[in-house]
């Protein structure tokens, strides 16, 4: 059961806004804090299910900013490789438990702040070439999975696509058609597995403002805000919720 009480909607709504900024503006790379941040008070695939309607809400309101904006071979690449990823995740989803799932949402929010962290300290260099397709197609088939289990499609794209050399935009409108699409694919089984209730859908309806909100706020700030900031306040809220939830799922 989704409790729709004052504890759920103070985490909630300002996870939600976040995750409208992070999709409008910055690529959907940590827009996942979101669904690590419920799943704090949640069950893993409640968080998930949650989530998902909302990020897809999210989708349709940034798609229009950056129409045809995109990078099409790109994208083509990360769609195509993602969609098997999509059924793994799915598959993995029906062989597992809540903690696995605790597991992988938290070694997944922690591996990418010490991955970013790595990247700024100059551990790990960017990529002077171009990537190939076929490793276009093995981060899309990484995004798929990492997207279902924990909505993180976000990173192992982003190690592909900024290896491309976009401009901020195209990245931006890369990422957002990108995973407009997988959503999609997502919610068949989703809606398969059972994950949705009724308990959800009201949840998704009295929080659809606030990822409409925080999608307009995240294509202003995309024109305005400074990156390092947001990210810095993302990788706090990563690295409190991921531990959090690895703690909750050995303990």
């Amino acid at each position: 059961m989704v409790e729709l009480n004052f504890m759920f909607f103070a985490l909630a709504i300002p996870a939600v806004i976040f995750a409208g900024i992070s999709k409008g503006g910055f690529g959907s790379g940590v827009a996942f804090a979101s669904a690590s941040i419920l799943a704090l008070i949640l069950e893993p695939g409640q968080a998930l299910a949650l989530m998902l309607p909302l990020l897809m809400i999210i989708d349709l309101a940034t798609l229009r900013p950056f129409w045809n904006r995109w990078s099409r071979p790109d994208a083509r690449l990360l769609i195509l490789g993602g969609l098997p990823g999509v059924v793994a995740g799915a598959w993995l989803y029906t062989a597992t438990d809540a903690d696995l799932l605790r597991l992988l949402i938290g070694a997944i929010s922690l591996g990418f702040v010490l991955w970013h962290t790595a990247q700024s300290s100059g551990w790990i260099r960017s990529f002077a070439t171009r990537l190939p397709a076929w490793a276009g197609l093995t981060a899309g088939a990484v995004a798929g999975f990492t997207s279902f289990v924990s909505h993180a499609g976000g990173p192992p794209a982003a190690v592909y696509l900024l290896s491309q050399k976009l401009t901020k935009t195209e990245f931006q409108a890369t990422t957002v058609l990108t995973f407009w699409v997988l959503n999609i694919a997502k919610f068949i089984p989703y809606a398969w597995l059972g994950m949705f209730t009724l308990q959800t859908a009201w949840a998704n309806l009295l929080l659809a403002p606030f990822a409409l909100l925080g999608a307009w706020l995240g294509v202003r700030a995309h024109w305005m805000l400074s990156e390092r900031l947001f990210f810095r306040i993302a990788y706090i809220l990563l690295t409190l919720t991921g531990t959090k939830l690895i703690w909750d799922a050995l303990t």
